[in-house]
C-alpha cells in the first residue's frame, strides 16, 4: 500500500492550493492521516492530522485559521487546503498515516513541493 501526494505548485503570497492524498488500497476507516513538511536546512514538522475515529483535526500554531484538513472516506483521499500562504510555508509537504494501532506513522507519501513567492 502507499500513499500518493500531489498538488503542490508554486503560488504567490497570500494564495491557496490544496493538497491531496490519495490512499489506494487502506481500509481508510483504520487510518489516522496527518500532514508534514520540511523546508531546506530545517527539520519535518507535523502540520496537521485528522483523526480516523471522529474526524476530529489538529494543526501547528503557524497554519491555524489558514489550513483546513479534511478526508473523503469514500474517495480513499485527504486534502489539506492552504490558504493566506506566506513564503515560509514554502517545503515540501508529505502525508502519512498511522494505524489500524494507532502509533508512529508507518505509511508516508512522497513528497510534493509548495513554493510560495513573495
Amino acid at each position: 500500500v502507499q500513499l500518493q501526494a500531489s498538488g503542490g505548485g508554486l503560488v504567490q503570497s497570500g494564495g491557496s492550493l490544496r493538497l491531496s492524498c490519495a490512499a489506494p488500497g487502506f481500509n481508510f476507516d483504520d487510518y489516522t492521516f496527518g500532514w508534514f513538511r520540511q523546508a531546506p536546512g530545517n527539520e519535518r514538522e507535523g502540520v496537521s492530522c485528522i483523526n480516523r475515529r471522529d474526524g476530529s483535526a489538529y494543526y501547528t500554531d503557524s497554519v491555524k485559521g489558514r489550513f483546513t484538513i479534511s478526508r473523503d472516506n469514500a474517495k480513499l483521499t485527504v486534502y489539506l487546503q492552504m490558504n493566506s500562504l506566506k513564503p515560509e510555508d514554502t517545503a515540501v509537504y508529505y502525508c502519512a498515516a498511522t494505524g489500524p494501532i494507532v502509533g508512529p506513522y508507518d505509511y508516508w507519501g512522497q513528497g510534493t513541493l509548495v513554493t510560495v513567492s513573495s
